[in-house]
């Protein structure tokens, strides 16, 4: 067995400069972070304000608009000239009542809102879910928000001339029997005055489906109404 004499002045003197390099990354890191990596961080402190949650789909979710543009922004920017409450746009393009039935517990528990705003069921028509789901849904989203104490507004939208007048008519009927149902408030078309303008089609995106950003206080006109009375 061959045995090799170290010597530890030169092992220090080639190491020194490796050791102080890394004490320093990581002096680093520590002022920017506030802790070690691996050392857990206190979440962010829960606000005292009261808070709105939007369950919504992209027409909630400024899908294809610059951000603060879309109706949600619009109405954050108004209260904030007047109260202290916060809005959690939890809206997802896309998302359908089963979406929306999914994140809602999370979100009552997080945030304990004082209103529940829930624009979702257009999605569903356009997947060719059937009614009778969707309204299951939409109906257990306003029980399950308030049994949590907080009050609900829904929102509701239509789907596309071209997909049918009957198509239409259940999907008013539907938000009009939850609404009735539970005694909540109901905005019955967030796009009247934008989809039935006479230039509507110079108000949308090339999609058709979602408006541009100057149609959105329009959109916030048409639901600022029931929520005021809940606020």
């Amino acid at each position: 067995m061959l045995f090799v004499r170290l010597n530890p002045n030169r092992i220090l003197k080639r190491y020194s400069a490796f050791f102080l390099g890394l004490l320093g990354l990581l002096v680093l890191l520590y002022s920017a972070t506030g802790s070690f990596a691996g050392e857990p961080q206190s979440p962010p402190a829960p606000s005292d304000n009261p808070q709105i949650v939007v369950l919504g789909d992209s027409l909630s979710a400024e899908y294809g608009l610059e951000r603060g543009t879309g109706w949600v922004s619009l109405l954050q920017a108004n209260l904030n000239k007047t109260s202290h409450i916060n809005i959690i746009n939890a809206s997802i393009s896309g998302d359908t009542t089963s979406g929306g039935r999914s994140r809602l517990p999370i979100l009552l528990s997080k945030y304990h809102p004082v209103v529940v705003i829930i624009e979702l069921g257009s999605n569903d028509a356009l997947r060719g879910i059937p009614m009778e789901t969707s309204k299951e849904n939409l109906a257990w989203m306003v029980n399950a928000a308030q049994t949590k104490g907080s009050k609900v507004l829904i929102v509701g939208n239509l789907v596309p001339a071209n997909y049918g007048a009957a198509l239409n008519a259940d999907l008013t009927k539907m938000y009009a029997q939850v609404s009735k149902k539970y005694k909540v408030p109901l905005v019955p078309f967030m796009l009247k005055g934008v989809a039935d303008a006479p230039n509507a089609s110079a108000l949308f995106q090339s999609d058709q489906l979602h408006p541009l950003a100057v149609a959105h206080p329009t959109i916030l006109a048409n639901i600022w109404p029931e929520l005021k009375k809940l606020l």
